[in-house]
């Protein structure tokens, strides 16, 4: 599972309960989102348009897992998107 934030935002605009469930962030990396980028499973226009509206974006490891943890949070992650 991977929460993408803008650097100079950090964390400020992940909501609390998202940030409760998803225990201690630890950084992984840094990536410059540029057009054409591969990202393993979002699209760079995704992620971007994300990071614009809620300040995050939140990727969960793909349906086809099953994962009943990962189910859960999918599902608290729309309702957080208001999607």
């Amino acid at each position: 599972m991977y929460l993408y934030v803008k650097k100079e935002e950090g964390l400020s605009k992940v909501p609390p309960d998202l940030l409760k469930l998803f225990g201690r962030p630890q950084q992984a990396m840094v990536l410059l989102l540029t057009p054409g980028k591969k990202l393993a499973h979002a699209t760079v226009e995704k992620v971007a348009e994300s990071l614009e509206t809620q300040g995050f974006y939140l990727q969960l490891p793909p349906r086809n897992d099953r994962d009943p943890e990962a189910e859960r949070l999918r599902a608290l992650n729309s309702k957080l998107a208001g999607q």
